[in-house]
């Protein structure tokens, strides 16, 4: 099966900064031109079934009117791990190419993205210090430079990379300043989880992206958003869905499920470890520390196009880049 000629297009971005939203519409103007995208949650609590109003899940209706897929493909009290995130998308990658519709990645676990992108391993975490230098020493050199700097202490990953994929440059420097060792070497250890190697290649699907990174220039606008959907899902009845997933025997406050921002303070709220006051104020405050972990995972990804969520002029070109990407006018 050849893989997709363009790079499959992920919208990222913290939560609450309009995602959803903005891959609708992207789908809808590509339907009214008589394409079909089908959208590819990467969402770990859009994972779960029965958990619908606390995760702003899409709607049953837009859900019939575009098609998704990882919403509601598990129990929440079954465990849905990133790596069988990404074994999954790489197979409705397949099918979607199968079918000649056009595959639209969206979400904000940016650890599923690892995953799908570049596999999971044992490789050290990210160093935030290491690659600020490296964009530093890109802004002044250019990243062929930067690639020649790698082939001279890692041959083999510098001739798998081409001299602009700034990402791949960066992680693969990046893994030899803070270790010592090389990243083809830290592949050579971990053969079956080492990304985009022989192991990937293998599994016969598209492992080309291109990331599009939705996020507000102004942060207090999205703490806003984020407590007034919050008080949007209380109205919808957020607690009256977290008492029947309380009742559940199944399901216990350890979880991954119920681990979720909302979910874990609503747990305590039930388990009346605190008031209700006390639990919107608790879930608010971690679904805002959520979106800072997300803008910080995304700030050491140099390699992705930022638009602002408060633009529309911004959005508007981000819809007819991603249309026109897709060969859609």
């Amino acid at each position: 099966m050849a893989a997709f000629k363009q790079p499959v297009i992920t919208i990222v971005g913290p939560t609450a900064s309009g995602k959803s939203g903005i891959a609708l519409q992207i789908a809808r103007a590509a339907k009214a031109k008589g394409k079909i995208i089908e959208i590819i949650s990467m969402d770990s609590a859009l994972v779960y079934r029965g958990m619908d109003i606390g995760t702003a899940k899409p709607s049953q209706s837009e859900r019939a009117e575009i098609p998704h897929h990882g919403i509601d493909i598990t129990a929440p009290e079954t465990a849905y791990s990133a790596a069988k995130f990404a074994k999954d998308a790489k197979q409705w990658l397949k099918e979607i190419e199968a079918r000649g519709h056009i595959p639209l990645i969206v979400g904000g676990t940016m650890l599923y993205w690892r995953a799908l992108a570049h596999g999971l391993s044992d490789m050290p975490a990210a160093n935030p210090d290491i690659r600020s230098k490296l964009e530093q020493d890109a802004q002044e050199k250019g990243w062929p430079a930067i690639h020649a700097e790698l082939e001279k202490v890692d041959p083999q990953a510098a001739a798998r990379i081409e001299m602009n994929d700034s990402q791949r440059i960066q992680r693969a420097l990046e893994i030899y300043l803070s270790t010592g060792k090389t990243m083809s070497a830290w592949q050579k250890e971990n053969p079956t989880t080492s990304g985009r190697g022989s192991d990937a290649n293998s599994l016969d699907t598209p492992l080309d992206f291109r990331l599009i990174s939705i996020e507000p220039s102004d942060r207090s606008v999205l703490h806003d958003r984020i407590a007034k959907r919050f008080e949007l899902m209380i109205q919808e009845g957020f607690l009256n869905e977290m008492k029947l997933l309380h009742q559940n025997p199944s399901l216990h406050p350890d979880l991954p499920s119920m681990r979720a921002v909302g979910y874990r303070q609503g747990w305590d709220y039930l388990d009346q470890k605190i008031n209700f006051q006390e639990f919107q104020e608790q879930a608010i405050a971690a679904t805002r520390q959520l979106a800072k972990r997300q803008l910080t995972w995304l700030r050491g990804i140099s390699d992705k196009r930022v638009v602002d969520s408060l633009n529309e002029a911004d959005l508007k070109q981000c819809e007819q880049e991603i249309l026109a990407h897709y060969g859609i006018n």
